[in-house]
């Protein structure tokens, strides 16, 4: 009777283990982690953060740089809209990241020495050994790297006076390459800021392209995108007055019209916040040099989510002011393309930036 007993509740015990299991086989089970993992990541929604930055220069009434402004001080308006301003800090003694462009087309032959030596005298002024490196392109049918970026402006010398000009010109390819392949990942400086350094352009050319791929606003645009800002320094002495010679030496612009490559430097300039000049003598630039090195340590860096953004790659207009200081003149790039923070400009517009007619000095 005992072992009938036995053997009953033995069956019991085993019956309801089979219900049991039966059971959770029945329920869903969680995927594996990594299946999981998967599964969470292709349903994962990213928003790309649209961010603009821009930096700026001040001059005063004596056109002498003002480097104690406050975020205060500034408006900022994208397409006619006021916008708040997120991130607002001056910068000074910032290292430079310089891409030196040197045209040496047929266009320019009669001037190669004046390129040289103004491209030189830059570098001497300017490059602070230690601290800011330099490279060397020039073009003509196409870009070509004649020194990698180096702090030593003997190595950069020793290639500039080896130019020789011929052929043609492509000065929309040689920004867009410069910027794209070099400017965009310079060398970083050590330090705990390693990623701080200020990206400038100085482009030596009568302006005139007749060879580029690339347009004038995919070359801006490029720029822009990058945070480079373009110096141009005209070769051209057309329309210059022996009169006026002697009243533009402090200022680099001798140019009584400007023909329609000096525009076009002009345009290529303004856009991205830099300065033209159109110097007859290369010592006419010595002071030019010694304005840019200045400006450049001691800049105004601005950031904001523009709240008017749709990322339809039209341009934007933006105008920064300084609107309780009268008389007061801001630099700083014109516009930008309206597209998503880390998409780059594969199908950049055919059409240059729109832009203001230039107007002649007087």
């Amino acid at each position: 009777m005992r072992q009938a007993i036995t053997a009953l509740f033995l069956a019991f015990i085993l019956l309801a283990l089979l219900v049991s299991e039966s059971a959770r086989q029945q329920q869903p089970q969680p995927p594996p982690p990594n299946q999981q993992e998967t599964q969470q990541s292709q349903t994962t929604i990213k928003v790309p953060v649209n961010v603009v930055d821009v930096l700026a220069t001040v001059l005063n009434r004596r056109n002498k740089l003002v480097p104690d402004l406050t975020q205060d001080d500034f408006k900022l308006l994208d397409e006619n809209t006021p916008q708040t301003i997120r991130f607002f800090s001056r910068q000074s003694d910032i290292p430079l990241r310089i891409g030196l462009l040197m045209d040496t087309s047929n266009s320019i032959r009669d001037r190669i020495k004046f390129e040289q030596d103004a491209a030189v005298n830059f570098l001497y002024t300017v490059l602070r050994r230690g601290k800011d490196q330099a490279f060397a392109m020039t073009f003509d049918d196409e870009p070509q790297i004649v020194q990698g970026f180096t702090g030593d402006t003997g190595m950069l010398r020793d290639q500039i006076v080896k130019t020789r000009a011929g052929g043609g010109t492509a000065v929309y390819d040689a920004i867009y390459e410069a910027c794209a392949k070099h400017l965009s990942n310079p060398p970083r400086p050590p330090g705990d800021q390693p990623d701080i350094v200020r990206r400038v352009m100085i482009l030596i050319s009568d302006g005139e392209d007749n060879l580029s791929d690339h347009t004038r606003g995919e070359a801006v645009e490029m720029a822009q995108r990058t945070g480079v800002v373009i110096y141009t320094i005209s070769t051209s002495i057309q329309w210059v007055t022996t009169t006026a010679e002697k009243d533009c030496r402090a200022t680099g612009t001798c140019k009584y019209h400007l023909t329609d490559g000096d525009k076009i430097l002009q345009d290529l300039a303004e856009e991205t916040g830099g300065r033209s000049f159109y110097p007859y003598h290369v010592d006419d630039l010595d002071q030019s040099f010694q304005d840019i090195g200045d400006e450049l340590r001691n800049q105004y860096q601005i950031t904001y989510n523009p709240s008017n953004f749709v990322p339809n790659g039209k341009y934007h207009r933006i105008k920064l002011e300084v609107p309780k200081l009268n008389g007061y003149q801001v630099r700083a790039r014109r516009g930008y393309y309206a597209r998503p923070n880390g998409v780059g400009p594969v199908n950049a517009p055919a059409a240059n930036p729109p832009a203001a007619a230039p107007q002649p000095p007087k």
